[in-house]
Order: structure tokens, then C-alpha cells, then sequence
């Protein structure tokens, strides 16, 4: 997993409440066994008129923000399906960081384990961000709880675990090889019974 200590980038609203994973990305799609791919299909039925055109009415097809690293959205973001395909979806379309009012809570999980750091805001620091222009780029400090942008400066919270996975690019897998000369001596004595 890829560390997130700073991360500058510019940003994309889209300012739905309740977008669930299958708005995220269409079941259609999930037929890939792969975790790349997805991006393409990301927020596919509105991101498309039905002769596969870009429409472009939708936030995510404005040419002034094809360089979006992070999402801000509404409320309870990831509702729905458990499917682990809708942060693989965000991570490969290029988001790092979703700043929403809420998740649910297998969907909080997915973004954590994916690389995808979500931040809780209040509605009205999200509205603010979301009125940033589009060459306009904030800072999201992940050591020091903090977001910094013109519109002004926020503080988040983040469990201790999660946080020090994200700032140190720990996966389950990395943090188990952390543990690797004990599963190896562990190992040892149990081949030598």
C-alpha cells in the first residue's frame, strides 16, 4: 500500500448523499478478478450518456478537474453492497482521499485496506471545499489531523491503527512480514516435534 503522509492535490464534488457501491460501480463491471481496470467504470451510469459518450454534465468528466485526487461528497458515501470493487474502482480512476460526511462502515474498511484515506468533514467544511476552483489544491496533513485550503483550515479524526498504516504504507500482508522471525521460529518448533 502506498504511504499517505501529505497529500496535496486538487478536487472533485460530487455532493450526493446515500452514493452506494452499485453507483460506485455497476455490477456489471465486476467481473475482473484483478484489482485494476475498474476506474474506468467508476460512477459509470452517470458518468456516461447511454451511446458511451462522456456527459458532460457530470463533475468528474470537467476537463478542469481531470487532475482530481480527492473526492468530496455527501453524506453516508459507500452505502449498500459490501463490495470491495468500489474503492478498487476510486483507487484506479486515481483518488487518494474521499472527504464525505459519512460512510458505511464495510465501506470505511475497503478505502482503509486499499489505500484510499476517507476523512469525515461537517457538511459546511465540505461545502466550502467543494466551492474550491478547479486549479485550486489543498493539503490533507494525515500526521497532524489537518486539511489546509483557502477556504480554511480543518481539523479530522482517524483511528491510531488506521493512521499509522496510512502514514507508514502498511497492508495486512506488510504488517504480518513485520512479524516474520516469529512465524518462522514458531514454524521451527512446530517441524521439530
Amino acid at each position: 500500500m502506498e504511504a499517505i503522509n501529505i497529500h496535496i492535490g486538487k478536487t472533485v464534488a460530487l455532493m450526493n448523499d446515500n452514493i452506494d457501491t452499485d453507483q460506485i460501480i455497476p455490477k456489471t463491471f465486476l467481473k475482473r478478478i484483478e484489482k485494476t481496470g475498474f476506474g474506468e467504470f467508476l460512477f459509470d451510469e452517470w458518468r456516461y450518456l447511454p451511446n458511451r459518450k462522456l456527459n458532460p454534465d457530470f463533475p468528474l468528466n470537467a476537463p478542469d478537474r481531470q487532475e482530481a485526487t480527492i473526492l468530496i461528497t455527501g453524506d453516508n458515501f459507500g452505502c449498500g453492497s459490501s463490495r470491495e470493487h468500489a474503492a478498487w474502482a476510486l483507487l484506479d480512476y486515481r483518488f487518494r482521499v474521499i472527504i464525505a460526511g459519512g460512510y458505511s462502515d464495510i465501506f470505511y474498511m475497503n478505502c482503509t485496506k486499499n489505500g484510499i484515506l476517507p476523512v469525515v468533514l461537517p457538511k459546511e467544511a465540505r461545502d466550502k471545499l467543494a466551492s474550491l476552483a478547479a486549479d485550486e489544491r489543498i493539503t490533507i496533513d494525515l500526521p497532524n489531523q489537518k486539511i489546509s485550503s483557502s477556504v480554511g483550515d480543518y481539523s479530522f479524526s482517524i483511528d491510531p491503527t488506521w493512521k499509522n498504516k496510512f502514514i507508514h504504507g502498511l497492508d495486512d500482508i506488510a504488517i504480518t512480514f513485520q512479524h516474520l522471525e516469529e512465524i518462522e521460529a514458531y514454524e521451527a518448533k512446530v517441524d521439530a516435534k
